[in-house]
C-alpha cells in the first residue's frame, strides 16, 4: 500500500504555486486596471464659477447676534453690504486647450480671474481631455511648454489632480505665484509615464 505522503506533498506544492500565481496576478490586475481604465472611462466634474470669499464673522461675534444687527439695519433703511452690487472676479489671462499629438486630445477654455477678496483662480470651462492615470494640473514658466523638462522647468507649479477630464472646474493658485508675469502655459500631465496630454499657453 502506497504512502500518502507524496501525495500531500504535491498538494502542498500546488498550492504553493497556485498562491504565488495569484500573488502575482491579482495586483497586476489591479495595476492595469489603474493604468488603462482611464483611457476608456470619463469623469465629468462641474463646479460653480468662483465667486468672493465666504463672509468672515467678526471676532467676538456670534452668527445670531450679525443677523440681529443686520435685521436692526434694514428696519432702519440702512445700507449694507448685501444691497450694494455684487462685485465680479476679474479676469486676467484667457487660453485654450490643444491636444499634445494624435492620441492625446484636448480642448475648451481656460481663464485666471482675480476673486474680490484677492485670490486667485484657474478656471477650465467645458473641457474635453483624453483622460489617463494620475493627471495633473501643471503650470509651467515655459512659453508653449511641450515636453517634460519644459513641465519640470525651474519655478513650475503643480495645482494638483485633475478633477475630470471633462466639465468646468476650478484650481486655486498660490498667492505666491505672480501668474501675470512672464508666459505661463498650463499642462496636463501624466504623471506616472511623464507624459503631456493638453497645453494651453496664458495670454492677457
Amino acid at each position: 500500500m502506497s504512502s500518502p505522503v507524496p501525495d500531500r506533498q504535491k498538494w502542498y506544492r500546488r498550492r504553493g504555486v497556485i498562491a504565488g500565481l495569484l500573488a502575482v496576478t491579482i495586483p497586476a490586475i489591479a495595476l492595469g486596471w489603474w493604468l488603462f481604465s482611464p483611457l476608456i472611462l470619463n469623469k465629468t466634474v462641474v463646479e460653480e464659477f468662483p465667486r468672493a470669499a465666504a463672509a468672515q464673522i467678526p471676532a467676538g461675534s456670534t452668527a445670531e447676534e450679525v443677523e440681529a444687527e443686520m435685521l436692526e439695519a434694514e428696519g432702519q433703511n440702512i445700507t449694507t453690504a448685501d444691497d450694494m452690487p455684487e462685485e465680479s472676479p476679474t479676469k486676467l489671462l484667457t487660453g485654450e486647450f490643444v491636444g499634445a499629438d494624435s492620441f492625446h486630445q484636448g480642448s475648451g477654455n481656460l481663464g485666471v480671474y482675480e476673486l474680490t477678496d484677492g485670490g486667485r483662480v484657474l478656471r477650465f470651462e467645458d473641457i474635453d481631455i483624453t483622460n489617463g492615470p494620475d493627471l495633473h494640473v501643471i503650470l509651467s514658466p515655459v512659453p508653449k511648454a511641450e515636453g517634460r523638462e519644459d513641465v519640470m522647468a525651474s519655478g513650475y507649479v503643480d495645482l494638483g489632480g485633475l478633477k475630470g477630464n471633462r466639465g468646468s472646474q476650478n484650481y486655486d493658485i498660490p498667492v505666491d505665484v505672480d501668474i501675470t508675469s512672464g508666459e505661463w502655459t498650463v499642462v496636463i500631465y501624466c504623471q506616472p509615464f511623464h507624459v503631456v496630454f493638453a497645453t494651453a499657453s496664458l495670454a492677457g
